[in-house]
C-alpha cells in the first residue's frame, strides 16, 4: 500500500524530473527522493523514470501510474480540506467582488440567504471595474467575483450556476433613426461606429461585448474609446456611437437622452459567481451555494 509522502514525492518528481528540484520543494534530501523512488520501483517490480546523468524522464508504467494516482492524490487533499473547513466551520471573512450593477444587485441576494445560514461569517463588499476585476480575484483581493461569466474562460477559475440570464439591446441616442425600430439585429452594428470599451479590459470581453465583425461576417466600425461605462452613455447620447448592452441598464441607467433597442439574434449575457480553483474553501463553497439559490 502506497503511503501519501510516497505519492506526494512521485508525483512531484513526474513534475521536476529532477531529483534536486524535487527534494528542495518537498524540503527533504535529494537521498531521500531517491530512495523513496527506488522503493516504489521495488513495489511495482519495474523502473519508474529513466536516469542518465543529464536528465531525468518517466517510462511507460510511470507515465500511467502518474495518470492514475494524481486525481486520487487531488481528491484526497480536497477531502482534507474539506474536513479542515468542516471542523472550523463557516466562519471568518469573505470578500466578494461583483461587476456592474445587475452584479451588485445579486450580491445582496446570495448575501442575504448565504448570512441567514451562516451568520458567523462576515461579508465584505468590493466593487470591481472591467480591468481589474480578474486581476483581483487571481490575486486573492477577492475571494468570490459576481459578474459576467465570461470571465470563467480562464483555466484557473471555477464558475458557479448561472444566476441571471438577460437579453441584449442597443444603446442609441433617442434622435437616431434606429431609436425607431422595436427589435435590432446584431448586423445592424456593421452600418454603426461602435463605442470601444477601455483599452485594459480584457480581450475576450471586449470580442464578446463589442465584436469586430457581425454573425454575417461584416466589418463593425470602430468609434471612440470610453474610459467608463458613463463616458459610454455619453459618448451614445451625444450621436457618437452606439454600444450594446445587458437589459437591466433600462432600469439601472434610464436617460431621456438614450433609446435601448432590443437585439433578437444577440445571446444573452449570463452573470453568475466564480472563483479560483486554488481557494474552494469551505466559506467559497458555502456562498456559492447560497447565491445559487437566489437564481433565476
Amino acid at each position: 500500500m502506497l503511503e501519501r509522502h510516497e505519492v506526494e514525492v512521485f508525483l512531484t518528481l513526474t513534475e521536476e524530473l529532477h531529483f534536486g528540484r524535487t527534494g528542495e520543494r518537498l524540503r527533504i534530501s535529494t537521498g531521500s527522493v531517491s530512495q523513496t523512488i527506488k522503493k516504489l520501483e521495488r513495489m511495482i517490480g519495474a523502473p519508474l523514470f529513466e536516469r542518465t546523468s543529464r536528465k531525468v524522464r518517466l517510462t511507460a508504467i510511470g507515465r500511467r501510474l502518474a495518470d492514475d494516482l494524481a486525481p486520487l492524490a487531488a481528491g484526497m487533499q480536497q477531502a482534507v480540506q474539506r474536513a479542515i473547513d468542516a471542523g472550523r466551520g463557516v466562519t471568518g471573512d469573505l470578500h466578494v467582488g461583483f461587476l456592474s450593477a445587475i452584479a451588485g444587485q445579486l450580491l445582496l441576494k446570495a448575501v442575504a440567504a448565504f448570512s441567514a445560514r451562516h451568520p458567523d461569517c462576515e461579508v465584505h463588499f468590493r466593487e470591481t471595474q472591467v480591468h481589474d476585476a480578474l486581476t483581483r480575484l487571481l490575486s486573492g483581493n477577492i475571494d468570490i467575483l459576481i459578474t459576467d461569466l465570461l470571465f470563467a474562460t480562464h483555466p484557473d477559475l471555477v464558475a458557479g450556476p448561472v444566476l441571471l440570464s438577460e437579453p441584449r439591446m442597443l444603446a442609441v441616442a433617442a434622435g437616431h433613426p434606429l431609436a425607431r425600430h422595436d427589435t435590432l439585429s446584431l448586423e445592424a452594428l456593421a452600418d454603426q461606429l461602435v463605442i470601444r470599451m477601455p483599452a485594459d479590459t480584457p480581450e475576450a470581453f471586449q470580442d464578446a461585448r463589442t465584436p469586430a465583425h457581425t454573425p454575417a461576417g461584416k466589418p463593425v466600425p470602430q468609434g471612440p474609446r470610453a474610459d467608463s461605462f458613463a463616458e459610454t452613455l455619453t459618448l451614445v447620447a451625444a450621436g457618437r456611437g452606439v454600444f450594446p448592452v445587458g437589459e437591466h441598464v433600462v432600469r439601472f441607467y434610464p436617460r431621456p437622452d438614450i433609446a435601448y433597442v432590443p437585439l433578437h439574434d444577440a445571446p444573452p449575457i449570463q452573470w453568475g459567481a466564480m472563483w479560483l480553483k486554488s481557494n474552494a474553501t469551505q466559506r467559497v463553497r458555502a456562498f456559492a451555494q447560497a447565491a445559487a439559490g437566489t437564481g433565476r
